[in-house]
């Protein structure tokens, strides 16, 4: 059995561990409640705005060309692979680092396949075996909508010139604190929405001053908030997944403290015994 000295050295370590997870549990659930927030009242608006452009853009005529919905043929791919700056937060960057080499694996074997890092341990990793164009680690710093639009037109400029013929975002998907949803959404070209082979949207509206200027306005706005929820969705499902984790982690310290202790008390119970029992013995002898 391990010396008393070992046993309270072993307790007090323990303690400054859970003092840590605790904090960090804290800190984590108080930044949960305003990314949650913000996610929640984003997000029916963006899927709306997402839902409208590729029903207006699957009507357009075929003389009038829109570069973001060009399908072509898939030989070269960019994924935008989002994750954190940091650790400790469960399986969340493990999760979409081995989405991501998954994907790439059961679906675009052969083909040129680039990486877009947005997060550092994302970039830490699929670095070693992809070719990573960009990795923007300091949005997290600001993120705003006007920082996240100049990565979107980035990846916008690249598609329009032809270095890509398929743009995929993966991310975590926020559901609540203790589950993410790892996500393959496609970035571009645009999806045109279809019903029972013919385009669905409705011809009750009327367009000023056309509709091709309405869709041309709207593209660019469209894919800056898609790709925008979209990191908002993995910043609000990584302090979910802290706070979970650091959770756990600090019930796993308590219990492995109280186990010590009730050790630490046995030990110590022994070694009185074993004092008392000298004691006694060495009286008997003197007696004797």
């Amino acid at each position: 059995m391990a010396n008393l000295k070992e046993i309270r050295n072993r307790i007090t370590s323990i303690g400054s561990t859970m003092q840590i997870t605790s904090a960090m549990k804290m800190v984590s659930a108080a930044k949960l409640k305003k990314a949650q927030d913000a996610i929640t009242q984003m997000r029916p608006y963006a899927n709306k705005l997402t839902e409208l452009l590729q029903s207006l853009s699957a009507t357009l005529e075929d003389d009038i060309e829109n570069v973001y919905a060009e399908q072509k043929i898939v030989s070269k791919v960019l994924i935008v692979a989002i994750t954190s700056n940091r650790g400790l937060c469960g399986g969340f960057n493990s999760s979409v680092i081995k989405g991501t080499v998954k994907h790439i694996e059961d679906n675009y074997q052969g083909k040129q396949v680039d990486i877009l890092s947005i997060g550092k341990k994302g970039y830490d990793i699929l670095s070693k075996n992809f070719t990573v164009i960009e990795k923007h680690n300091d949005i997290y710093d600001d993120l705003t909508f006007n920082n996240v639009a100049v990565i979107a037109e980035s990846i916008m400029e690249l598609f329009a010139k032809g270095k890509y013929d398929k743009i995929e975002l993966v991310y975590n998907q926020f559901k609540n604190a203790a589950t993410q949803i790892l996500t393959y959404e496609q970035f571009l070209p645009i999806e045109l929405v279809e019903v029972e082979g013919k385009m669905n949207v409705s011809t009750d509206y009327i367009f000023e001053p056309n509709k091709a200027e309405i869709i041309f306005q709207l593209i660019p706005k469209s894919l800056k908030t898609q790709l925008y929820k979209a990191i908002r969705d993995s910043y609000a499902s990584e302090h979910g997944a802290r706070m979970t984790a650091m959770h756990k982690a600090t019930d796993n310290a308590t219990e492995l403290r109280d186990e010590l202790k009730l050790m630490y008390n046995k030990a110590r119970q022994a070694a009185i015994t074993n004092e008392i029992l000298e004691i006694v013995g060495g009286a008997e002898a003197l007696n004797n």
